[in-house]
């Protein structure tokens, strides 16, 4: 296999020029590969997103291929690709597996487009339940339990468990966590506080089962307790340390340790407020911006309901990359769904006026997934 190598793509509508070409590389000893991208003219046309085939048609661009230029079908190419019902995705691996089979390219791992989850396999579930049923308990809050919903399903990956105290200081004083070399984005910190009680408890534990409620929700591996501190935590995040911003007033009521660790999660966390076939994890609207045939994705998080300001960006938004050739953008209408104070809109009456706007038809319910996102409101500008 070649380690220096260049891919020359020819497109040429005659037979006789492909054979000229084919002839060129087979007397200089190199491969050449005929490909019939096998697309309808009609489908063809359809995908334009740029109008040349309508001023093929209008006479104002001549010798268009298929339009008033042939086009002579390969005899005998070396790969078909029928492109109608197939993704962008799924046409180029079809190139891609016919360079790898001629030694072309290299056979590489397939590596997953899955978001990793922190849940435990099925197969190790009772395993896992039998262990944390032994082991020293933590009972968590509410909001301990919207972060680890947060961590469980993905959405602060590369985190795999609440910080230890080089992650909670790199977050705290780079905006940013390590990994592998690379600055990963990363201004809030996602902690688990804990009372010196608690602490002086459970100091020399290998693991310990995390509750809430009298149900266990999870597993923290290796833990490393260390000192919570709460006004340089509340400076840096917040820019002030007056108490009476009401995430800093949780702050400074909430332990005066911090355990960090990895965690293995027993089971999904749902809220059974009748909300829930609102709550997706990263995956899954992966998984839902593919069947619905997105080719962009625009998100828009709100703690509040539309206002006509939030209507026009969302909409503009929209207009904006179908004006750059998508042809499907999807919009993430993704409101907060987590801790809020007192005085903020609730949840519900959110999603139900989220939902109005959409049967109003100022937003396009085809072309919307309101999907809410499980973080606490922390109120710390632009953190």
């Amino acid at each position: 296999m070649l380690d220096k190598c260049a891919y020359v793509v020819l497109y040429r509508h005659l037979r006789e020029d492909r054979e000229v070409a084919r002839r060129i590389h087979r007397d200089s000893d190199l491969p050449f590969f005929e490909v019939f991208v096998d697309t309808p003219l009609e489908v063809c046309e359809l995908r334009d997103n740029k109008g040349l085939y309508q001023k093929a048609r209008q006479g104002v661009i001549k010798g268009f291929t298929g339009i008033d230029q042939p086009y002579e079908v390969p005899e005998h190419p070396d790969l078909v690709v029928k492109t109608v019902n197939c993704t962008v995705e799924e046409s180029t691996m079809q190139v891609v597996e016919m360079l790898q089979e001629n030694d072309i390219l290299p056979f590489v791992q397939e590596t997953s487009n899955l978001v990793p989850e922190l849940f435990i396999p099925k197969h190790r579930l009772a395993g896992a339940e039998e262990e944390a049923a032994s082991l020293p308990r933590l009972q968590l809050t509410t909001l301990d339990l919207q972060w680890l919903q947060i961590l469980s399903e993905g959405w602060a990956y590369p985190l795999k468990g609440f910080m230890r105290e080089e992650q909670f200081l790199q977050c705290l004083h780079f905006n940013c966590l390590l990994k592998d070399g690379n600055c990963v984005s990363q201004s809030i910190p996602i902690v688990l506080p804990l009372t010196t009680v608690d602490k002086n408890r459970l100091y020399d534990t290998s693991a310990v089962a995390l509750y809430h409620d009298n149900i266990c929700y999870a597993i923290l591996r290796k833990p490393e307790f260390y000192f919570h501190r709460k006004e340089e935590r509340v400076a840096r995040q917040f820019g002030t340390t007056n108490k009476e911003h009401p995430h800093i007033k949780m702050i400074y009521e909430s332990g005066d340790w911090l355990v960090g660790g990895e965690l293995e999660v027993l089971r999904r966390i749902t809220w059974n407020d009748g909300l829930d076939q609102y709550r997706f994890t990263p995956n899954e609207l992966r998984k839902k911006f593919k069947e619905i045939g997105a080719d962009a994705v625009f998100a828009f998080q709100l703690r509040n309901p539309i206002h006509n300001g939030h209507a026009l960006l969302m909409t503009d938004t929209k207009t904006q990359l179908q004006e750059r050739g998508y042809r499907k953008p999807v919009l993430l209408l993704h409101p907060l769904g987590g801790w809020i104070k007192d005085d903020d809109v609730p949840l519900p009456v959110r999603i139900r006026q989220h939902e109005a706007v959409l049967d109003s038809g100022l937003l396009d319910r085809s072309s919307t997934i309101i999907a809410i996102f499980p973080s606490p409101m922390m109120y710390a500008g632009p953190h």
